[in-house]
């Protein structure tokens, strides 16, 4: 399951030997892989403080802040490579974030990981409808 919950960063460097073999704006790939490995790791970092905090409202700060941020750092790579190295640069950094961000949606929804499942626990009944 460990391989699943992080599909999404092996994709995003699976795909380094194929930008260079292609020709493919490195830049533009080097600056969305950075991005989005930084904010996985950031965010993987966040979420584990968040399940051990023991104050609700210091929990949700602290998600709800590593998803502003991420959010953020990921635009800001966007345009960065764009700026620096070029509009082709911008749209492999875009194209690769928007990939790795659809990877990491869909197997969180397979794998029902996420910072609220993961911490929360069912009280009563469950429902038979």
């Amino acid at each position: 399951m460990f391989f699943v919950r992080y599909l999404d960063v092996c994709l995003v460097l699976a795909t380094g030997p194929f930008v260079l073999v292609g020709g493919l704006p490195l830049f533009g790939y080097l600056v969305g892989a950075g991005a989005w490995l930084l904010t996985r790791v950031g965010t993987a970092y966040v979420q584990e403080r968040g399940r051990t905090a023991g104050d609700p409202k210091l929990r949700a700060g602290l998600l709800v802040g590593a998803m502003m941020a991420r959010v953020w750092i990921v635009a800001f790579a966007v345009v960065f490579a764009k700026l620096a190295g070029g509009k082709a640069d911008g749209i492999m950094a875009a194209v690769l974030v928007l990939a790795a961000f659809t990877v990491y949606f869909v197997m969180s929804l397979v794998t029902r990981e996420g910072p609220i499942q993961r911490g929360s626990t069912t009280r009563g009944r469950p429902s038979t409808s």
